[in-house]
């Protein structure tokens, strides 16, 4: 008993003795829980902050990226909106891949997070041959 007293005493000391240097960063605002626009998908795939909600937040953006593309598969009549080569990036590339996209396409931030992972992805894997081309 003595010596569980003696353990909780120094965890305890431990975390008081922390610095706010080491301290997990936070999430300026509330924590990520959904996503609705681009905006908000990218920043799941490619958070800035550390700790347990940077991933949480990268399993979020593989996840929602993985039910996507599983959702076209499955859904989709007559051509597919792309066409992911068969050795395609990782799900984690895929991720910092959209991130990157929608940096660079500012224009579609606040549109439907689906809609944007979408238009990356055309762009990114086009289909040869007919079909839809990709969405501007």
């Amino acid at each position: 008993m003595a010596l569980r007293h003696i353990a909780l005493g120094v965890a305890t000391a431990g975390l008081l003795a922390a610095s706010p240097a080491t301290a997990q960063p936070r999430w300026e605002g509330n924590p990520p829980t959904h996503v609705e626009t681009v905006r908000d998908l990218a920043r799941m795939c490619d958070p800035q902050r550390g700790g347990v909600p940077r991933l949480e937040a990268i399993a979020y953006c593989q996840g929602y990226i993985t039910a996507a593309v599983q959702f076209h598969q499955v859904t989709r009549r007559g051509a597919p909106l792309f066409c992911v080569p068969g050795r395609g990036p990782s799900i984690a590339e895929s991720g910092v891949g959209f991130a990157a996209w929608a940096r660079d396409n500012r224009r579609y931030a606040n549109e439907p997070a689906l809609d944007g992972m979408l238009r990356w992805a055309q762009v990114s894997f086009p289909c040869r041959g007919p079909g839809p081309g990709p969405r501007r």
